[in-house]
């Protein structure tokens, strides 16, 4: 399967696509920077914005699903919409395109996760310094929802740079749910697991250890 990842730059991302390459996909990047990003191996690099239609659809070329691992950072006061753009222009240009699956990486605090993260996240963490960038979160995905794509939309716990168990928890039913951590390596497993299986299709299961 040939794919494309957004967000290959990031600590998750560039365990995506190493993943996704040692599983015997294709491997496309679209990065801001081909010299910032030379030390990636395994994919074939585009340039570009995530928010373009024309640099996605020049980076989409002949691919069959898509990864989205796209982050932001911390952003207490300033409006956050980078998620939220480049995914209703990726959705758009999908379905130019005619690519149906799509992975995308969102977080526990998204959607009707939210309250499930413990009470220093909870109340803390995500309403001072997050609460934009869950806005924004919960926007992608309302796009993602609303389209016609084969979409799973994957919210990890916290995350660390542990090694991966392997072994990890995909839920729905979030009661008792109340915080959690799981590592990079292991979303980085689930998500390109997701490629090849209808077991989440349409759902958000929050992973977690």
């Amino acid at each position: 399967m040939k794919i494309l990842v957004l967000g290959a730059t990031g600590a998750t991302g560039r365990l995506i696509v190493s993943k996704a390459a040692a599983n015997g996909h294709t491997v496309v990047a679209l990065v801001r920077s081909k010299a910032k990003a030379a030390d990636i191996a395994g994919a074939e690099l585009v340039e570009g914005d995530a928010r373009d239609p024309a640099a996605l659809t020049r980076a989409i070329a002949g691919c069959d699903a898509v990864i989205s691992s796209l982050g932001t950072a911390i952003s207490p006061f300033r409006e956050v919409t980078l998620l939220s753009t480049a995914t209703r222009a990726l959705v758009g240009v999908m379905v130019e395109q005619n690519i149906r699956r799509l992975v995308c990486i969102t977080g526990l605090g998204a959607g009707d996760s939210r309250g499930h993260g413990g009470f220093f996240f909870d109340r803390l963490f995500l309403p001072l310094m997050l609460r934009k960038v869950y806005e924004d979160k919960n926007r992608q995905e309302d796009v993602i929802r609303a389209s016609k794509l084969d979409w799973i939309i994957v919210r990890p716990t916290v995350l660390n740079d542990k090694p991966a168990r392997g072994d990890i928890k995909a839920l729905t039913d979030l009661s008792g749910v109340h915080g959690g951590a799981i590592a990079r390596a292991d979303v980085a497993a689930f998500v390109v697991q997701q490629l090849t299986t209808d077991t989440w299709l349409h759902k958000a299961p929050l992973i977690t250890w």
